[in-house]
C-alpha cells in the first residue's frame, strides 16, 4: 500500500504546531497502525529527520496508553478498537490519512501525538478506590452479588482510561470516564461505604481539571474502544445528586 500522512507535529505545549506530510510507501496492509508509524520513523531516522512521537506501551488494547484522532475519530474508523489494534487494511491504497493528538484543555500536548493525561489519574486518586479494611482476601463466594450488578460493574470496570470519549466529546466532558470508574465500585457491596463520598469527589476532580460539561451528545460511547454505554453517566448522576442531597 502507498499512503499519505498528514501528521499534527508540535515540539511542545508552547509551540504552535502544525501538519507536515509524509510519503509512506510500501506499507503492509497486515500492520497495524503504530507498526505502520514505526517504519515511517525508521525512515525518517535513517534521513536525519525527528521521529514522530506518539504513546504506546502493551499494543495489545487492554493498556489505554496508545491514542491518536485519525481522520477525525479517536483511534480511527473502526468500532471497539484501539489505534494500536487498528490494522492498516482498514485502509485502502492510495489513502490519505490525517493523524492528530486528543485535542482537549486538560489534555496539553507534550510533543506531536503525545498528550498529557494525567488529569485522569487525578480523577481517580480523589476517590476511584475502596479504602475500607477487609482484612485477608474473603472466598469468592462468601458475599452474594446480583448478577446484573456483577455484569455491570466488570462492563464499568472495562475501562482502559485512554481519553477517547474525552477526545470525541464536543465539550471535551470527561464524564464517561468518570462514570466507569465511580460505577465499577459504586455497584459492588466493598465499595458501598464510599460510595457517597466517591461520586462528589471525583466530580469535583473533573470539574476541577477544566474538562468540559456533558450535554449527551453520545459521541463518548460511540468513540468508546471498549463500548461502555451512556447509562453508565445515568448512574453517575444518580449516585451524585443522591450524595449531593445526603451531604446537604
Amino acid at each position: 500500500m502507498n499512503l499519505t500522512l498528514h501528521v499534527w507535529r508540535q515540539k511542545n505545549a508552547t509551540d504552535p504546531g502544525r501538519f507536515v506530510t509524509y510519503p509512506a510507501p510500501d506499507i503492509s496492509p497486515d500492520m497495524s497502525f503504530l507498526e505502520m508509524l514505526d517504519v515511517v520513523n525508521e525512515r525518517l531516522i535513517e534521513r536525519g529527520e525527528d521521529p514522530i512521537a506518539f504513546d504506546h506501551d502493551c499494543r495489545e488494547g487492554i493498556c489505554g496508553t496508545c491514542g491518536m484522532v485519525i481522520n477525525g475519530s479517536p483511534h480511527g474508523p473502526r468500532k471497539l478498537t484501539t489505534t494500536c489494534q487498528l490494522h492498516m487494511r482498514t485502509f485502502k491504497d492510495g489513502d490519505a490519512i490525517t493523524i492528530e493528538p486528543w485535542r482537549a484543555a486538560a489534555f496539553p500536548v507534550v510533543r506531536d501525538l503525545v498528550v498529557d493525561r494525567e488529569a485522569l489519574d487525578r480523577i481517580i486518586q480523589a476517590g476511584g478506590f475502596v479504602s475500607v479494611p477487609t482484612g485477608s482476601a474473603p472466598d469468592g463466594n462468601v458475599i452474594a452479588v446480583p448478577k446484573d450488578d456483577a455484569e455491570s460493574a466488570m462492563d464499568a470496570a472495562s475501562c482502559i482510561g485512554c481519553g477517547a470519549c474525552v477526545a470525541a466529546c464536543p465539550n471535551a466532558s470527561a464524564m464517561l470516564f468518570t462514570a466507569a470508574k465511580v460505577s465499577h465500585l459504586g455497584l459492588l457491596p466493598q465499595g458501598q461505604a464510599e460510595r457517597d463520598r466517591r461520586a462528589l469527589r471525583m466530580v469535583a476532580q473533573m470539574d476541577a481539571e477544566t474538562f468540559g460539561a456533558c450535554t449527551n451528545h453520545g459521541e463518548c460511547e460511540a468513540a468508546c474502544p471498549k463500548g461502555i454505554q451512556l447509562e453508565t453517566i445515568a448512574r453517575l448522576n444518580r449516585d451524585y445528586i443522591g450524595a449531593s442531597i445526603t451531604r446537604r
